[in-house]
């Protein structure tokens, strides 16, 4: 939950820190992304590490990077320094994500307890980018910026003093000591992911034609196509390709990205149109969203007693629906400016997280069942690639085809058709 509210928590206070440190937009946005491009590229080979040197290890490991890099950026005096911190975090995160996976599946075996912490562990995923929205605005306006670092910063520190007594060690399994770390394949995967994010990333700022956008995505695409040509042909790849075939499995993981890449949209969008268009300053816009919070909390709740009734397949066609109904109130409201909130902006704010929290834990059941112990890290990496990509590549193709409102309106599409496919499944 933290890691993702890292990521999200520059949201809202990021205009401020643009006036302080003169930047540009497309420097604003490159520091907005910077955690995401270091946490997605990574995420394949610290899934790799958590199964090798086993999860409490890895975990340890990232905590330490992501708390240093979290405790720097506050007492940073420029953008570089700034900017350098957020990749900071992103590594520590693609460290932490996936080890805590491979936890969570030593801490419970059985396959029916395991798929009920990965539900309770989806909803917590959403709550967390919801929290960073709102709380960096409230920490923004009553400090400064600097000050929303303090919450990584003093749970990294709790988690490293709790996990010697509450984790189990975790070491490896006597067939993964010879198992190799596949670095060819570790390094195509990163620079080809964060190269390709890079190049969707800065198409807000630049044209799709432009050289800031063509050079690294195309070169990102060449390194993934590469990667793919690697992984067929090393004898211990670091994503066997057979991972990624099972149907259900897939519908997962898209699911999961494209209810990343609705939120993080919405987020990011309403944000600065209530900033800049209805005139709200930070402490309003936060407040703005407690709606939205609230309704995550509680559809969250509800989320593992439906998946177990119903199963993860229909849930998640029930939440991406309710979802898909709130991206099209938003899409037809959001953005008026004379619209009231309580009526034009509330239905949507309200459906949108009920309908995410419960597709994000279904979905998160759906990529994760049926995973051997010893493949708990690759399934923490994949599933926590497919959220970070989500919002990166779904979002910056979005963005594309036109204003704010035709965008959330083809997001509404997208989640419909993925509900119409998930319906299909038990």
């Amino acid at each position: 939950m933290t890691l993702i509210f890292t990521l999200a928590s520059l949201a809202v206070p990021l205009p401020r820190i643009g006036v302080e440190f003169r930047l540009d937009r497309a420097q604003l946005i490159l520091l907005s992304a910077a955690y995401g491009l270091t946490f997605a590229g990574l995420l394949l080979f610290g899934g790799r590490l958590a199964d090798r040197f086993g999860g409490r290890r890895v975990l340890t490991a990232g905590l330490l990077v992501f708390a240093a890099a979290s405790a720097l950026a506050p007492l940073t005096p420029g953008y570089e320094t700034l900017l350098a911190a957020r990749f900071g975090q992103g590594v520590g995160a693609a460290l932490v994500a996936p080890a805590a996976m491979a936890v969570l599946r030593s801490l419970f075996p059985e396959p029916g307890a395991y798929s009920g912490a990965m539900a309770t562990w989806g909803g917590l995923s959403v709550l967390g980018a919801t929290a960073g929205n709102l709380l960096s605005g409230v920490i923004a306006a009553a400090t400064s910026w600097r000050g929303t670092f303090a919450v990584p910063v003093a749970v990294a520190v709790a988690a490293l003093l709790l996990a010697p007594r509450l984790l189990p060690r975790t070491a490896p399994a006597r067939d993964r000591g010879s198992r190799s770390l596949d670095l060819p394949g570790a390094l195509l995967a990163t620079t080809g992911i964060t190269l390709a994010s890079l190049g969707l990333v800065l198409t807000d700022a630049h044209p799709w034609g432009s050289a800031p956008v063509l050079v690294p995505l195309l070169a990102g695409l060449v390194l993934l196509a590469a990667f793919g040509a690697v992984e067929r042909r090393t004898a211990d790849p670091l994503l066997p390709p057979d991972f990624l075939r099972d149907r259900r499995r897939g519908l997962g993981l898209a699911a999961i990205g494209l209810t990343a890449s609705g939120m993080a949209s919405v987020f990011v969008l309403l944000s600065l149109s209530f900033q800049q268009q209805r005139g709200w300053d930070e402490l309003r816009t936060s407040a703005a969203f407690v709606p939205f919070a609230l309704a995550l909390l509680g559809a969250g709740r509800l989320a593992g007693p439906l998946i177990g009734r119903y199963g993860p397949g229909r849930v998640t066609a029930a939440g991406l629906g309710a979802a898909a109904a709130g991206l099209g109130l938003l899409a037809a409201t959001g953005f008026a400016a004379s619209v009231p909130y309580a009526y034009g902006l509330l239905p949507g704010l309200l459906l949108l997280p009920a309908g995410g929290a419960l597709s994000f834990a279904a979905a998160a059941v759906l990529a994760t069942e049926g995973v051997p112990a010893h493949r708990a890290g690759l399934a923490g990496g994949v599933l926590n690639t497919a959220m970070e990509l989500g919002p990166t590549v779904i979002f910056a193709a979005l963005l594309t085809l036109g204003g704010d409102a035709v965008s959330l309106g083809a997001a509404a599409a997208l989640f419909t058709a993925l509900a119409a496919a998930s319906s299909r499944l038990r």
